[in-house]
């Protein structure tokens, strides 16, 4: 690695529930400062809203419906100037289920 060449590292979080995705986010940021690497976020993402509507009975009633909604919250954490020590204090964390995690490095 050259000197003037900054180690950039995104990673994007995403879960159902909202205290779960932050519980672990401050524990890659907590990680991530030990290490000495600059970070930026947690930065929330648009949160993705899926809607479905369902016939509360399939032979009568057309008008009685249940309507559900899930809802996927996002998170987004960028580390600078990361180095094998971060990556190593990365892949050590233990995460709660429930939480999905992409890392670009």
């Amino acid at each position: 690695m050259s000197k003037g060449y900054n180690e950039r590292i995104r990673i994007r979080m995403e879960s159902y529930d909202t205290e779960i995705l932050d519980q672990s986010s401050s524990a890659i940021v907590d990680a991530a400062k030990r290490t000495g690497c600059r970070v930026y976020g947690p930065i929330p993402l648009p949160t993705k809203i899926e809607r479905y509507t369902v016939l509360r009975s399939p032979h009568v009633n057309k008008k009685s419906r249940d309507q559900f909604e899930i809802r996927t919250h996002k998170r987004l954490i960028e580390l600078e100037d990361a180095n094998a020590k971060t990556q190593t204090a990365l892949v050590k964390l233990e995460l709660p289920a429930g939480v999905e995690i992409k890392i670009k490095a």
